[in-house]
């Protein structure tokens, strides 16, 4: 999944590159799943059921790409999740800003007892 940046993203990294404001990164990012997509402003509907909390994720960055350096996993569903259809990369692990976002290639139906994994450097993150 190539990810998008979101304007909150965009802003801070324009801030801080070309006009010196400070940014500092935050030291573990989360992995929040979807079941209506967000978009440059955030948004969304950000799943919520049984069991379901964000996941930590870390990143490997190579040339202009950075992806995921380990596989993602999720907890076992306590009850239906809905049908996942978007990824987003969040600042904290509940409220925080969404920092980036993607469309899963395939939709994924989550009911009690399934486990939602992303495998290692499945998520790209690109600058071009």
């Amino acid at each position: 999944r190539i990810m998008s940046f979101t304007n909150f993203l965009e802003t801070e990294i324009l801030d801080h590159v070309f006009a010196g404001a400070a940014y500092t990164a935050p030291g573990t990012h989360y992995l929040a799943l979807y079941t209506a997509a967000p978009g440059e402003t955030g948004g969304g509907t950000e799943v919520s059921g049984t069991g379901y909390v964000r996941q930590s994720v870390a990143f490997t960055t190579s040339g202009n790409t950075t992806s995921n350096n380990a596989a993602v996993e999720f907890p076992t569903a306590g009850a239906s999740w809905g049908t996942v259809t978007h990824v987003g990369v969040f600042d904290a692990s509940t409220s925080g800003n969404l920092m980036a976002y993607a469309a899963l290639t395939t939709s994924k139906t989550i009911d009690s007892g399934d486990v939602f994994r992303v495998p290692n450097a499945d998520l790209d993150i690109t600058l071009d």
